[in-house]
């Protein structure tokens, strides 16, 4: 079934006094074009996150992201207690051995001392919360996959619609054919009669005619395009990640229009033909989608 490269998932877990966030999003791309923005814990695990992520998404510009949420009150930056009452000391046996007064506002000083609020960043990650985190990641691919295959099945149903549309064009032409072959005849032999004086053999005439009429045959065109339509079928349903093939068959579909208009050499044919490409080039807008 067709997956389309359009797609989103995201993931909240908690884990002790945070929240991990991960998100992932997917548009079209000729390749697995990847961006990541990985909170600092988590930045050791960066191939292992690309790894999975390229594993289920194949190809596409993805947008990748994990960040952490810590609850009100348990990120603010700890005091140093220690250090303060050092500080305190030191300050108190300043001022007694060289008779300077003693600050009024202790607080406001000692705070405003070197590396008193100081946040050092040592969190270290552990296996059980990687373990946590991996799994969400995994959970927000497999939304993103899910995604991917709802717009897939709307794909699907776009090209059945086009594909069907092309086949009743298709029989559309057939009875313009021998409509067409009578009226190319009767034109020579209308222009053979107004020149009175013009003598010719019919058997040679004939042997033009045919001559003539088999180079704007279509009937292999049409077969061929009718395997194509079928094998543009089979694909759909049978093949994962078939983006690039359905592409490769669109481009002999409209080879085989092209030529039958060419040959065509009738109004109403060629008319049909133009639908034909109007449906073909919608086909090919929404392969660019496919995965």
């Amino acid at each position: 079934m067709i997956q389309s490269m359009t797609g989103y998932g995201k993931v909240v877990v908690a884990f002790k006094e945070k929240k991990i966030n991960v998100e992932v999003k997917s548009l079209n791309s000729k390749t697995l074009d990847l961006s990541t923005r990985i909170a600092p814990l988590y930045r050791e695990k960066e191939m292992e996150i690309r790894q999975m992520v390229a594993a289920a998404l194949v190809r596409g510009k993805v947008d990748f992201a994990i960040w952490i949420e810590k609850e009100a009150g348990t990120d603010a930056t700890p005091v140093n207690e220690a250090l303060i009452e050092n500080y305190y000391h030191q300050i108190k046996d300043i001022a007694a051995r060289t008779g300077i007064p003693e600050p009024e506002e202790w607080f406001y000083t000692l705070l405003r001392m070197p590396d008193v609020m100081t946040k050092t960043d040592s969190e270290q990650l552990d296996a059980e919360e990687w373990e946590v985190a991996r799994q969400a990641v995994g959970q927000a691919l497999e939304q993103l996959v899910a995604f991917r295959g709802q717009e897939g099945a709307a794909l699907q149903k776009k090209f059945e619609e086009k594909l069907d549309n092309i086949e009743a064009l298709l029989k559309a032409i057939e009875p313009y054919e021998n409509v067409r072959v009578e009226k190319i005849r009767g034109k020579i032999v209308d222009g053979l009669k107004s020149i009175p004086e013009a003598e010719y053999d019919k058997n040679r005439l004939e042997q033009e005619l045919i001559y003539y009429i088999e180079k704007l045959d279509i009937s292999e065109e049409k077969q061929r395009l009718a395997n194509h339509l079928k094998y543009f079928r089979d694909t759909m349903v049978n093949e994962e990640a078939q983006g690039k093939k359905l592409g490769f068959i669109a481009q002999e579909m409209g080879r085989e229009i092209n030529t039958t208009g060419s040959k065509s050499n009738h109004a109403e044919m060629q008319n049909i033909v133009v639908r034909m490409k109007d449906e073909l080039e919608q086909i090919k807008e929404q392969v660019l989608n496919a995965l």
